[in-house]
């Protein structure tokens, strides 16, 4: 077909499958299609999506330009968390012409600098940073600086640092420690172990912080003691079950993880050492990762606000690239309790503190 013609119809059949995932009526979908005038935007934007749903290709008239490339950096795809936070930010921009770069660290390969000059290399409008190095103590903050001095616009998601000029994005871990141990207590555990990632992570910190506050107002445990429940690994199921061990062998009734993946991990630790989950021990995740309900037992977790926290970087982001700064301030999210199979009342006679 010369490229100057115009496209054959749609099949009926197909109009009709497009019209119903749509909810609109064949012959809008039939004007959407050819491009003809008299049709809402949000309507347009409905068929758009039902193409992009069923699989079809969209009509070369109908792809829009880009904007302009956003770059968005993840640690990794493994825990599924980021591939979450990759869909929403990826949708987001989409619907707002721009493409997004997704570019991800690799142990031994490609590090966050050398993907922040490779995107910059490529004129991105901007990048988004989720769990990046701002949330590591240890890193020098000001890698940023020199990025804004270059004037690329740049958003961070879930890690603050005042020394950093940009809008942040995070869910408020300290108040998801306070939902976890609540939830706990209300079933009679005492002896609650906190298994999470190195201690020089902003997030990893604020939920220590939580778990602290939250286990001396919710049962009276003084900080001292209940930071000898503290357990520190890495963020992998391997990582969760190490620590689980550690805090089993302390006589921890309840394990709180900071990612599902460890509480997965968790999981793992308690059956390898006979104990029937939820009943002799119960673990609680952090995240509500994508199946996470449909692990055994289905997992007790703290729902980070995926969608809500994605689609506000993008506007701040977007803000920013439109010579409208947002706020360089943190955007707290509030996380939500979402209880499942991994969670039950105590043993009888099981998981009171020692007073030593």
């Amino acid at each position: 077909m010369h490229p100057t013609q115009s496209q054959p119809r749609p099949p009926t059949a197909r109009l009709a499958d497009i019209a119903a995932q749509a909810g609109v009526s064949e012959a809008t979908v039939s004007r959407v299609l050819n491009g003809k005038p008299g049709v809402a935007a949000g309507t347009r934007q409905s068929v758009l999506a039902a193409l992009d749903v069923l699989g079809y290709e969209r009509p070369v008239r109908l792809r829009q330009r880009s904007e302009g490339l956003v770059g968005l950096i993840t640690p990794e795809l493994e825990n599924p968390i980021f591939p979450a936070f990759a869909q929403v930010i990826g949708q987001a921009l989409t619907r707002q012409g721009y493409t997004p770069v997704l570019a991800t660290q690799t142990p031994g390969g490609s590090t966050e600098d050398e993907l922040t000059e490779m995107l910059v290399d490529r004129g991105v409008s901007g990048i988004i940073f989720v769990s990046g190095l701002h949330a590591d103590t240890s890193a020098d903050p000001q890698r940023y600086e020199r990025l804004r001095a270059r004037g690329v616009p740049f958003v961070l998601i879930n890690g603050f640092s005042p020394r950093v000029r940009a809008p942040f994005v995070s869910p408020d871990d300290r108040a998801a420690m306070r939902l976890a141990i609540t939830h706990l207590a209300s079933l009679g555990h005492e002896r609650i172990g906190l298994a999470l990632g190195p201690e020089r992570f902003v997030p990893v910190q604020r939920k220590i912080e939580g778990f602290l506050r939250a286990m001396e107002e919710s049962l009276g445990v003084p900080a001292a003691r209940a930071r000898r429940l503290v357990q520190h690994s890495l963020f992998t199921l391997e990582g969760g079950q190490a620590a689980a061990g550690a805090l089993i062998e302390r006589g921890c009734t309840a394990v709180v993880c900071a990612s599902d993946m460890m509480a997965l991990g968790a999981v793992r630790a308690g059956r390898q050492l006979g104990l029937d989950v939820p009943g002799q021990l119960s673990v609680i995740g952090f995240d509500d990762s994508p199946l996470i309900a449909f692990t055994d037992p289905p997992l007790t977790t703290i729902r980070q606000p995926v969608p809500a926290m994605g689609q506000a970087a993008v506007r701040a982001l977007l803000e920013e690239i439109g010579g409208t700064p947002a706020p360089h301030t943190e955007f707290v999210f509030l996380p939500e309790l979402v209880v499942r199979g991994s969670t039950a009342a105590v043993p009888q006679g099981a998981g009171v503190l020692p007073e030593a």
